[in-house]
């Protein structure tokens, strides 16, 4: 599974982005994509996650009410709508794929097989 994020950018406090990325490859009922971020000599923090099989969605809780994520099966693509953006969610977002993912692994960097190259987001004014 190959993996193309895009949609990163400067953006002032309060307003908002979307981030795409495109899985190309086999995919599976446990097939799931994340978004995770990190911001230089701290380490990746989890952001959402999608699981294709069974639709569970999960935020951590900095993304909760602001971001939102969505597939496209047939696209094979995720989506992060992020509103009310602030200076603390600047970072690069990477995606992230496994096709083996249970439920209970979904937040866990380490759980995913696959990456794709990172999307900077800035936010200021």
């Amino acid at each position: 599974v190959q993996l193309q994020a895009s949609g990163g950018g400067l953006v002032q406090p309060g307003g908002s982005l979307r981030l795409s990325c495109e899985a190309s490859g086999q995919t599976s009922y446990r097939f799931t994509m994340g978004w995770f971020r990190q911001v230089p000599g701290k380490e990746r923090e989890f952001v959402a996650a999608t699981r294709w099989g069974g639709g569970s969605t999960i935020y951590a809780d900095s993304a909760k009410g602001r971001f939102t994520i969505s597939r496209d099966s047939a696209k094979k693509t995720v989506y992060l709508r992020m509103n009310s953006l602030r200076p603390e969610d600047t970072a690069v977002y990477y995606c992230a794929a496994d096709n083996s993912m249970i439920l209970s692994s979904m937040a866990i960097g380490s759980a995913y097989d696959y990456w794709g190259q990172g999307t900077q987001v800035t936010v200021s004014s």
